[in-house]
């Protein structure tokens, strides 16, 4: 098995009309054969206020999400402060460093991308994707927000249904979350 490596996974995440919704698909894959199918890579944090998906190893990402957690605990929510700590902490120690994984998270005003390699990006026009469906998601997504009527959750479903059709290691059995802002 330590030349097999584990596959797959698109989250996407977008915010659009006062919602931000992350969707993630289920598939896990070992080199040429899905052995899951309904994987949850997609949760809700900090009371339901904060979105997080991942890409990449599972047991990387559960370590990630719990530091996570922790930071967004110790600054009260504060997804900026905790997403940036959290990338610090990743970078410069040791055993976290060797993580493979991928971040997005969110909440009503703000997502990012966030990496082992000390990288907090926000991405341009509210849209972010990570995982190996994540290009062709995102193309979607930005597409279906300009040119179509949609809601958020209608084009993040549309997205990940495009990905699923031209990435082998993304399928449509999706978790989604999404907040919705008080003002809207």
């Amino acid at each position: 098995m330590g030349s097999i490596s584990i596959r797959g996974t698109t989250i996407l995440c977008l915010s659009h009309n006062g919602e931000t919704v992350m969707a993630g698909d289920g598939q896990v894959t070992m080199g040429e054969t899905v052995i899951k199918s309904s994987a949850k890579k997609v949760r809700t944090l900090y009371g339901g206020n904060i979105l997080a998906g991942f890409a990449g190893s599972t047991a990387d990402a559960f370590t990630l999400f719990e530091r996570f957690e922790n930071k967004l605990e110790k600054f009260s929510g504060n997804l900026v402060r905790s997403a940036v700590e959290l990338a610090k902490d990743w970078r410069t120690d040791r055993m976290l460093r060797r993580l493979e994984a991928l971040l997005i998270v969110a909440d009503k005003s703000f997502q990012f991308i966030v990496s082992g390699s000390g990288d907090v990006i926000e991405p341009d026009e509210g849209v972010s994707a990570v995982g190996s469906g994540g290009p062709y998601a995102k193309a979607a997504a930005l597409a279906l927000k300009k040119h179509s009527s949609l809601n958020a959750e209608e084009i993040v479903r549309e997205a990940m249904e495009v990905a699923s059709k031209l990435c082998i290691y993304t399928n449509t059995s999706l978790t989604l979350e999404k907040i919705v802002s008080r003002s809207s």
